[in-house]
């Protein structure tokens, strides 16, 4: 569970943060462009990276391995994306310090994609996030734990301030599944289309 807001502000990002409704009717396309232009920032050669953090004993919390499952059956060959995360192995507080030191241990310099729940006010509550820089897991119930991600995905489950733990025990899985869907597709589509060639242009405003 990440911190209410983005880790960096807009004014200080190359590429401004987005935040969209989950209802908005071009909401896939709007994520799968964003990504595109945060991709223009990986080298050549350089790994892809997806950890997808959170608990699937908790509703609200189960952001992270929902997503990572459905990245899992749609990256069968591995070849796109390395993944971490999912329903089964679940990357969360107990254990993302060891699966950060695994990762840099394994790969070099990596481009790493941070994805996890967190909770906002009542009028974000349903909407997903694109951001630049790392993402602060645990900052949203107090826990001291190490930043991930060169950019990072969240989607906001329910409403923050008072009473974490209850609010995301209390979470509808409704609208944690619906934001999983949208999340896992759109990255999984912006990677393939990534793969493909695509580039695209960033203009004042998007």
């Amino acid at each position: 569970m990440s911190s209410i807001q983005p880790a960096i502000t807009a004014p200080s990002q190359e590429i401004p943060y987005l935040k969209m409704p989950h209802t908005e009717p071009d909401i896939h396309a709007a994520i799968i462009h964003r990504l595109l232009l945060h991709f223009t920032k990986i080298s050549h050669g350089q790994e892809m990276i997806v950890i997808c953090i959170g608990t699937d004993r908790s509703t609200g919390d189960c952001l992270g391995p929902l997503v990572g499952t459905s990245l899992a059956k749609l990256n069968q060959s591995g070849k796109l994306f390395h993944l971490f995360g999912t329903l089964e192995e679940p990357v969360h507080a107990m254990n993302l310090k060891d699966t950060l030191e695994k990762i840099n241990q394994s790969f070099r310099n990596p481009f790493i994609i941070g994805i996890d729940a967190c909770l906002g006010q009542t009028s974000s509550v349903g909407s997903i996030q694109v951001v630049q820089g790392p993402l602060r897991p645990g900052a949203g119930v107090n826990k001291e734990l190490p930043p991930v991600g060169d950019i990072h995905l969240t989607g906001i489950v329910n409403v923050g301030g008072f009473m974490e733990y209850f609010v995301l025990q209390n979470t509808r899985l409704s609208l944690v599944m619906r934001l999983s869907e949208i999340i896992s597709n759109s990255l999984y589509t912006a990677i393939q289309e990534w793969h493909c060639g695509f580039r695209p242009r960033y203009r004042q405003g998007q």
